[in-house]
């Protein structure tokens, strides 16, 4: 019989954590019986679930191998655990950086290289942009979406860049968290990386920090950052606007990623509403829908000769939005009454008895992309994009100096 201090230690801790052989072992996904061997003495944990143990057992690894719990002050005491941090780490390389020659190192650098020579570009602009989910990614964890909110992360960036006709070319990515699941981890890095192949970049590295001090258990927050890349002489920002361009609406799938606190507030007031139906689907899972990508249905199309200006209907909605590309001495007319609204936004104005002039500065109400393009343009560039995703004109530019320079007529059709 071997020295049983350490399967005496398993017992005491978990003993006064209130838990039994069972249930820890169930935490552990393993029999019960190997944790009554390891107590009274005729086996060992194996290395992989000696990590998870600790982490059951709220003890570092180093107090199991002891038989005791040290007095000295450790990084895991603290909520940290590097040996577990380690393994989620090489579960997290498989989606990092596959295959693109352009990554020049792996994951562990302590930065990304990036390989920035392009033979089919004259003058490379680098387009960089940050993002977070907003508290939509509350929802998610609460309801488990967890990689839906990834997707809805990296169209919400990418479509922030394309907008000035920029390719996607690298993702960074941040998860902050009180403690460290491996399994959501993972799951967050794979929908991050899924995300990244839909639109045609590609993950190269990110950072996960743990912060039990800071961020309560369950919880994560997540950042990204985009670089593309763009010809100078091919950006889209609106400048080469004119009166005349026609106006089209490329549609969204519903809130994307924008109004989630009003929702949130709804979901609070009227509990049933979060499985109440629109248009036969739950209210949770259109609310929950990922941001629409709209790159693979676009790249093909971005001309700065036929395309005067885009924009990416986020919080301000479309007048809040558009704004920010129209020329001074030019004014975007929008019809409202062409606007095809959807179903979940009906919903929300109808329970909530929400303003017009409220939903269509907190929401896209259907909108997800407005294009400004060239009027002999407009009919072949709509058809192009209405195959994917309902495309339709909604206004024109004409002249004017109105400080908002985006005017609306006639009112939303509801019904």
């Amino acid at each position: 019989m071997q020295d049983n201090c350490i399967g005496s230690f398993i017992a005491q801790k978990r003993k006064e954590l209130g838990i039994t052989q069972k249930q820890l072992g169930e935490k552990l996904n393993i029999s019960f019986q190997a944790i009554s061997k390891w107590e009274n003495g005729t086996a060992l944990p194996s290395s992989d679930v000696l990590i998870k143990l600790a982490n059951e057992l709220k003890v570092n690894v180093e107090d199991i191998l002891n038989g005791k719990e040290l007095n000295n002050i450790s990084y895991s005491k603290a909520g940290v655990n590097i040996s577990y941090t380690d393994s989620i780490k090489d579960e997290m390389e498989k989606y990092v950086s596959n295959g693109d020659a352009r990554v020049l190192n792996r994951m562990g650098a302590f930065a990304s290289l990036y390989d920035f020579n392009f033979d089919d570009v004259k003058h490379p602009v680098l387009v960089l942009k940050a993002e977070e989910p907003g508290s939509k990614q509350k929802l998610a964890i609460e309801h488990g979406y967890t990689e839906s909110i990834c997707h809805d992360m990296i169209n919400h960036l990418v479509n922030d860049i394309i907008v000035m006709n920029a390719k996607p070319l690298a993702v960074l990515d941040t998860i902050v968290c009180g403690k460290a699941e491996k399994d959501t981890i993972k799951t967050l890095v794979k929908g991050v990386s899924d995300a990244c192949k839909e639109n045609e970049c590609v993950l190269i590295g990110g950072e996960t920090s743990i912060q039990p001090q800071v961020v309560d258990k369950g919880v994560y927050v997540l950042t990204s950052n985009i670089a593309g890349v763009v010809d100078k002489d091919k950006i889209i920002d609106g400048s080469k606007i004119s009166s005349g361009d026609i106006i089209l609406a490329v549609s969204s799938n519903g809130l994307h990623t924008n109004g989630y606190s009003l929702v949130r507030l709804l979901m609070d007031i009227y509990p049933d509403l979060i499985n109440s139906e629109v248009d036969g689907e739950k209210f949770i899972d259109v609310i929950m829908k990922p941001h629409t990508a709209y790159y693979p249905v676009l790249k093909d199309i971005l001309d700065s000769e036929k395309i005067t200006g885009m924009a990416h209907i986020t919080g301000g909605g479309i007048k809040g939005n558009l704004k920010r590309i129209i020329p001074d001495e030019l004014c975007a007319e929008i019809d409202l009454s062409k606007i095809k609204i959807l179903p979940v936004f009906k919903k929300i104005k109808e329970i909530g008895k929400v303003q017009d002039e409220e939903m269509l500065t907190t929401f896209n109400c259907g909108v997800g992309l407005i294009l400004v393009v060239k009027e002999e343009w407009a009919k072949k560039l709509k058809t192009h994009i209405d195959k994917d995703i309902s495309c339709y004109e909604i206004g024109k530019i004409t002249n004017g100096d109105s400080l908002e320079k985006v005017s609306f007529s006639n009112q939303i059709v509801w019904d």
